[in-house]
């Protein structure tokens, strides 16, 4: 377990180890659910892309247009849970 210490703002700062665990790079965001007896659930959050915007992408439904390169990338994330 690890302890940190809040500020007069409230804000905690969470370790590098603790960001690394959650896979956080800076600028990532977190996700944190309120848990019955003061407890929290705290994990990295998850983007809010759709599996319609993705094959939008690919039916040539946007203005962006993906390298084979983001593609495999993109499959891979969500083939592991990443996105």
């Amino acid at each position: 377990m690890s302890a940190q210490t809040v500020t007069k703002k409230g804000q905690v700062t969470l370790k590098r180890d603790l960001l690394q665990h959650l896979g956080i790079q800076p600028g990532g965001r977190i996700d944190i659910e309120k848990l019955p007896g003061g407890e929290l659930r705290v994990q990295a959050a998850r983007p809010a892309g759709t599996i319609d915007g993705f094959l939008g992408l690919l039916a040539g439904k946007t203005k962006k247009s993906a390298t084979i390169e983001e593609i495999a990338d993109a499959a891979a994330a969500g083939w592991a849970g990443k996105e």
